[in-house]
């Protein structure tokens, strides 16, 4: 084992070592990841995408390349109606931002039934049967859940 030395020539002792704490943590890819890219428009290709092993199973890569990937969370700005009887069954409207990743909606602990994205900036979805009070509206998406506190209230 040889001993390491700055450029000027003098040695580095342990406790000097010149390093910084590593904030972008380093992650391990577990299994083969693959992308799949649109074909862009005027390439003179015909519709499609293309497929390609973007990272082999054990690449190191930093966290901050992997989450580039993924859209940043959804947003909820609105749940209408805000009240509905605690029997359940109301049809409500939720807008905010990325809600077409959305695959389950929570009021409370119950889940809401016959979600249906309108588009990427509204949902519907029917309540279940709560307890009279104010709920949260929890969205379940790839990129986290995300909770409107008080957002639904059982009347």
């Amino acid at each position: 084992m040889g001993n390491l030395y700055k450029a000027d020539g003098t040695r580095i002792k342990k406790s000097a070592f010149p390093a910084v704490a590593v904030s972008d943590a380093p992650m391990r890819v577990t299994e083969d990841v693959h992308e799949t890219k649109a074909y862009g428009p005027g390439d003179g290709r015909p519709q499609g995408s293309r497929h390609h092993l973007l990272y082999q199973a054990g690449t190191v890569v930093p966290q901050s390349e992997i989450d580039r990937h993924f859209a940043p969370a959804a947003t909820i700005t609105t749940v209408s109606p805000s009240t509905g009887p605690a029997a359940g069954g109301t049809v409500v409207t939720i807008k905010g931002t990325r809600l077409d990743g959305v695959s389950g909606v929570t009021f409370g602990a119950a889940a809401g039934v016959e979600l249906r994205a309108v588009s990427a900036t509204e949902l519907r979805v029917k309540a279940p049967a709560g307890s009279a009070g104010a709920t949260n509206v929890t969205i379940a998406a790839d990129s986290g859940n995300v909770t409107k506190t008080g957002g639904f209230t059982y009347s």
